[in-house]
């Protein structure tokens, strides 16, 4: 994924209103599915704008894989439906990833 024009940004809702946001770092499609690969987006204090650290053991910044789904004919994100899928979907993200870093 080219970031030639910056990273893009987007805003999840949770269903308690919760507001999110994510950065798109890879999208990839698998078995007629698109998936995408987010991190938390960083976080500035109000004040100074300063990225504030994040615990990295903290299992809310990970990475977020999510999928489109189609609902009503509005593309929505979507939560993956089990454990399998996550998997599977991890490693194709993974695999990826790391082809990258060697690239590179």
């Amino acid at each position: 994924m080219s970031e030639e024009f910056g990273p893009d940004f987007i805003t999840v809702t949770d269903e308690d209103g919760n507001e999110f946001e994510l950065e798109l770092v890879d999208t990839l499609e698998h078995n007629g599915v698109t998936y995408h690969a987010l991190f938390p987006a960083v976080a500035e204090d109000e004040e100074t704008g300063e990225p504030v650290d994040i615990d990295a053991d903290d299992e809310e910044y990970g990475l977020v894989i999510m999928k489109v789904v189609e609902e009503n004919g509005e593309e929505l994100l979507s939560t993956l439906d089990d454990d399998e899928e996550v998997e599977t979907i991890y490693n194709l993200f993974m695999e990826r990833f790391f082809e990258e870093e060697e690239d590179n």
